[in-house]
């Protein structure tokens, strides 16, 4: 198990050593599960019951009574007293339940019912998703008949709405892991629930070793672990064979469609589906998944305008993903006369749940996170799902009637082709994030942290590697001062330098801007019919250094026209997204200010006020080079992958290096977000980067080019400017 600071334990340097010896001989994780069921016998009772500590109404609305009844109907009501004496008898409960048993937002409610949440404390119910744990505290809320935020609150990433009377909060697991960090035993919580726990996201993984430990010091701690998925015997495993409770759902049979071969096309087979469905069969709505809001945005607008020229009945098409605002997300749940066609994303898979759900169009695939440790290129691909998923969705169909779902892929691509189950997130994913957090909590020994699946030793090395150049850790592999500030903020890491290192250069207002933006949804809108105009709208923002700078042109803009929504959709801006940067951009300054980093603007009439700007994302971002090598394509330093500028860039020319903040793989390999850099500011940011070498042939010879043409040249020095 991990050990802590106050611990004898190995230095990082000493685990990165360990962790290549192991790459060699390392061995698949286990797979095994088991049923067992035993009791864990750690007998803890409360003494507190609801009524002593928690307001209790002295009147209940209508709507209060009216939801009751309809919760009774839930499968997990049958079960709730045996649910309680179960999780009163044991420290740590397994819970299986189909989406729609009403597991999400039920059992927290028995947990309280039960009296296991002392005064002052709380139940954290995490959620992998913000819609989720927004939408189901609202509906928790309502059911409870407390007002949201009070006694029943919510906490995302850069959004919290809870107070000192809240005893009940669902949060992401992202934010719950940030929470530990201020409170390594999660002393403000008595029950926690890891729900949706079959999704493996990152932030769950790391959670699920971090509490296992805390439950080891916290006999007083409850955890109880949901999921939607049968795959629960892991869990059992992980957990010294926890009891395991299943819900059964209420589904009616759904009939599943397989096509004769595959779709070519998979959006136009969607779209003309859909078209058949609301043409030939009878009521109930439809539920289509694709991968992104681009893909989403566009299918809603062939599906409403096929229906019209076809002369069908109206049919209300709705659009679900998670940036779209939460009033737009509540629509899905409205009662209309016509049928509602919903395409979504796999967030309806089973973080929501929605009633009058009786078609399925199900393309087979979704976006997932891949990394490339080697290249250091972590994506999002759209890939085909795992049987689970298939299943997940086919089970939307059946929720209040027999349902039909069908699968525009062929029964053999679902038989032979699918994996079993989606790969854990921590498997695909770039550590350095979660690598910062853990050393934050004092777990150095990283080889032996107790991973459920532990992630691949050359993840972990690349994840140490990228925080060392960065200056979080020292040459020992100890966090330093930098690291420890880097770690409080709720960014990637390249972010955090890019902002401590603007605080000590003059620019810190500036690069607020630009790192709130980036946190941000996309500010620019290209709608499918107005694209020309969109395009030409945003031409007037683009700088011509590049698109950080632009980002900064369209916060100062706004500001400057009153943060007036018609602006924003006269210039095609995506009001909304311009808001939550605005927002997250007063959260950041209140962590510089906390650490007493100066909040200081660059003097825009100065010569150097878009260089020192510049200077600062690069030392953030230094690990995200490109080179010209002819024409428009660029070669990645390091891993030298061949790329070309993503067209949505602004920068028209081509600079001979750049810095850039993704990698997409497409049909091409593209890089977005990029910004013109001088070769001689990264040598001097960071000279042991550069001096690798372990480069391949290359980027050594551009490296050595780059020092011969800038040597003796002092006029680009990295250093602030005035």
């Amino acid at each position: 198990m991990s050990k802590r600071k106050n611990e004898s334990s190995d230095s990082n340097k000493k685990a990165m050593k360990k962790l290549k010896e192991q790459q060699n001989n390392e061995e698949e994780c286990e797979n095994t599960t088991t049923t067992t069921t035993t009791s864990n016998n750690n007998n803890i009772t409360s003494k507190f019951t609801i009524d002593q500590w928690i307001p209790k109404k002295e009147t209940f609305s209508k709507r209060y009574y009216d939801i009751l009844e309809k919760r009774k109907e839930l499968p997990v009501w049958k079960q709730k007293e045996d649910f309680i004496k179960i999780v009163k008898e044991n420290q740590v409960v397994i819970l299986v339940g189909e989406t729609g048993s009403g597991k999400t937002t039920q059992i927290p409610q028995f947990v309280v019912d039960a009296g296991l949440i002392r005064p002052g404390k709380m139940v954290g119910v995490t959620q992998p998703r913000r819609v989720a744990a927004i939408s189901v505290a609202k509906r928790v809320s309502e059911e409870m008949d407390f007002e949201l935020g009070e006694e029943v609150g919510y906490s995302i990433r850069f959004e919290e709405l809870s107070s000192s009377r809240t005893f009940m909060k669902y949060l992401t697991d992202g934010m719950l892991l940030r929470e530990s960090m201020s409170d390594p035993t999660l002393n403000k919580y008595d029950v926690i629930i890891l729900d949706e726990a079959h999704e493996r996201t990152l932030s769950t993984d790391i959670l699920f070793g971090l509490i296992k430990d805390i439950l080891k010091r916290r006999s007083d701690l409850k955890l109880i672990v949901m999921s939607a998925t049968l795959e629960a015997g892991k869990f059992q495993k992980y957990f010294e064979n926890a009891p395991l409770i299943k819900v059964p759902g209420r589904l009616h049979p759904v009939e599943i469609f397989y096509t004769q071969e595959a779709a070519k096309d998979y959006l136009e087979s969607a779209v003309r589906t859909v078209i058949d469905i609301h043409k030939t069969e009878g009521p109930g709505d439809i539920l289509v998944f694709l991968t992104g809001e681009e893909e989403i945005e566009d299918t809603c607008a062939k599906i409403q305008r096929e229906t019209r020229e076809k002369g069908l009945p109206p049919m209300k098409t709705l659009p679900l993903y998670s940036s779209l605002p939460i009033y737009q997300q509540s629509k899905i749940f409205d009662t209309c006369k016509e049928r509602k066609c919903i395409v979504a994303t796999n967030i309806a898979e089973t973080s929501l749940t929605i009633d009058g759900i009786v078609f399925v169009v199900d393309p087979g695939f979704s976006k997932q996170k891949t990394y490339n440790p080697r290249t250091r290129v972590e994506s999002l691909l759209v890939a085909p799902i795992s049987k689970a998923s298939a299943n997940q969705r086919a089970g939307r169909a059946g929720r209040t009637r027999p349902g039909k779902c069908y699968r525009l892929y062929t029964e053999k691509a679902f038989k032979e082709l699918m994996i079993q189950q989606t790969h854990p997130e921590i498997l695909r994913s770039n550590l350095a994030s979660v690598v910062l957090q853990l050393l934050k909590l004092g777990v150095v020994d990283l080889v032996h942290f107790d991973f459920m699946d532990p992630p691949v030793p050359d993840t972990l090395i690349r994840a140490l590697e990228v925080l060392h150049y960065l200056g979080a850790l020292d040459d020992e592999g100890q966090l330093t001062e930098t690291g420890s500030i880097m770690s409080e903020f709720p960014l990637d890491p390249q972010l955090s330098k890019m902002l401590i290192f603007s605080s000590e250069n003059g620019c810190s207002n500036e690069i607020l801007t630009i790192a709130a933006m980036l946190s941000a949804p996309n500010c620019f809108m290209r709608p499918k019919d107005n694209r020309i105009e969109a395009d030409s709208a945003k031409k007037s923002f683009d700088h011509f250094d590049g698109d950080h700078l632009t980002m900064l042109n369209v916060y100062h803009s706004f500001k400057k026209n009153g943060e007036d929504p018609t602006w924003c959709y006269e210039n095609f801006l995506n009001h909304r997204a311009i808001k939550q940067a605005d927002s997250v951009r007063s959260q950041l300054a209140r962590i510089l200010t906390r650490f007493k980093l100066s909040l200081v603007s660059g003097d825009v009439n100065s010569k150097y006020y878009y260089e020192n700007i510049k200077k600062c994302i690069a030392a953030g971002f230094f690990m995200q080079v490109a080179k010209c090598e002819k024409k428009n394509i660029y070669f990645t330093l390091g891993d030298e992958q061949s790329v070309i500028f993503h067209p949505s860039t602004g920068l028209t020319r081509r600079p001979e290096f750049c810095i850039y903040n993704e990698f997409v793989l497409t049909s091409e390999n593209y890089i977005r977000t990029i910004t013109d850099v001088k070769f001689d500011w990264l040598l001097e940011l960071a000279p042991n980067y550069f001096k690798q070498k372990s480069f391949p042939k290359k980027t050594k010879e551009a490296i050595q080019r780059a020092q011969r043409l800038y040597s003796g040249s002092s006029s680009s020095s990295s250093s602030y400017k005035k």
